[in-house]
């Protein structure tokens, strides 16, 4: 596999003489961050499905996931966006638009990742959307044909081995120096989830744990995810504050959930707008805080659309509910748990063990979150 150029245009990257090859280019020549992506991505998705027996897709930018989903049910509003009409969904496209779906911003030009062969529906529907590559076990007849033809011969098109198991050492050169960890291989299973706080999860909680524990272990640290039904709805990765992380995952949640508000669904945009410029005026008009020069812009193409109300909105933001946080190391203060409890979270899932924890587990019992320790750090670097 050759690669165009290391992280940045001006740096020359190659694989190392010997190496393993897990996944196999079949189109396009990837960057270093192309490649890194992939081969975080796609044990993200073979893993989550292995341990939910069901399609996982996920969406990968700069090394982090930007959104993961199991199949399920596209919400209308993912159905508007991506113009999927009223008809029947197959498994694999429908994991890939909700994983796609919770931050359209942050997965513009993302590197995809599914753990099932991609069929002809998912490679149609990409067709259509702007991505840099995918990373699959297989594809199915037509599949890679439709897909070799996006970004004029350019997309970039990873074959996983399926089979594959990385060495039990991995090793990394910083600085001329050369470090070795054993692999992340422990096993994220419901046997991980201890009750510290309330009542058992549900099924669907314990569901939606997992999802997020893997999925924060793929994610640059630290890390946070909320997650409902399956799918993710903000990530924060890679601040040096747990909070911060709680925060910036909190805020992409809310505005998911305030772009399925009428307001925001009922923006009249120009027809011949595309897709990416619709998602981008929308996403600014749910988030709320457009500066003076942005709203003049948007009245160009909105006409009239006056600003949500800070009350409805407000009413509109405590309608999100069943929310589970995942994080990928111990909540070190109560301030996560507060924030957490603004974005309908019912349930965190954290390794414990902090000073603090007792604290924790308070504020989790005055907010009405069930907390389940699992004695895990899922940190990745």
């Amino acid at each position: 596999m050759e690669m165009r150029y290391g992280v940045n245009p001006h740096q020359k990257a190659r694989i190392g003489k010997g190496s393993p090859q897990p996944v196999k280019l079949l189109n396009g020549s990837p960057s270093y961050i192309n490649v890194l992506d992939a081969l975080n991505a796609w044990p993200l998705v073979r893993e989550a499905s292995a341990a939910l027996n069901l399609p996982v897709a996920a969406s990968f930018k700069h090394v982090s996931p930007a959104g993961v989903a199991v199949a399920g049910s596209p919400d209308p509003t993912m159905r508007e966006v991506w113009g999927l009409g009223d008809g029947h969904i197959g498994p694999l496209t429908s994991a890939y638009v909700r994983a796609r779906d919770a931050d359209p911003k942050c997965s513009f030009g993302d590197m995809i990742a599914v753990s099932e062969p991609v069929d002809l529906e998912l490679a149609s529907f990409l067709a259509r959307v702007i991505s840099d590559g995918i990373v699959a076990p297989g594809f199915e007849e037509g599949a890679l044909e439709i897909l070799s033809r996006k970004k004029k011969g350019a997309f970039l098109v990873f074959e996983a081995d399926p089979d594959f198991q990385p060495p039990r050492w991995e090793q990394r050169s910083v600085y001329g120096m050369l470090l070795e960890q054993e692999q992340d291989a422990l096993p994220v299973t419901a046997d991980c989830l201890q009750m510290a706080e309330g009542p058992e999860l549900g099924p669907q909680a314990v569901a939606d744990a997992l999802l997020g524990m893997v999925t924060v272990r793929y994610t640059q640290s630290n890390s946070v995810a909320y997650l409902r039904d399956g799918m993710t709805l903000g990530i924060g990765a890679g601040q040096q504050s747990r909070v911060d992380c709680t925060k910036l995952a909190g805020a992409k949640a809310a505005n998911w959930w305030m772009r399925r508000n009428p307001s925001v669904r009922g923006l009249t945009l120009p027809a011949a707008m595309s897709r990416q410029d619709r998602l981008n005026w929308q996403i600014r008009f749910a988030e709320g805080d457009m500066t003076p020069g942005e709203w003049d812009a948007f009245r160009e193409v909105a006409g009239d659309s006056e600003p949500v109300p800070a009350d409805a909105r407000r009413a509109w933001g405590e309608q999100l509910d069943k929310v589970t946080l995942a994080s990928d190391g111990f909540i070190p203060f109560r301030d996560n748990v507060d924030y957490a409890s603004r974005y309908g979270v019912r349930y965190i899932v954290e390794p414990g063990g902090s000073l603090r924890t007792p604290e924790v587990a308070t504020a989790c019992r005055e907010h009405g979150i069930a907390l389940a320790h699992t004695g895990i750090r899922l940190f990745h670097h």
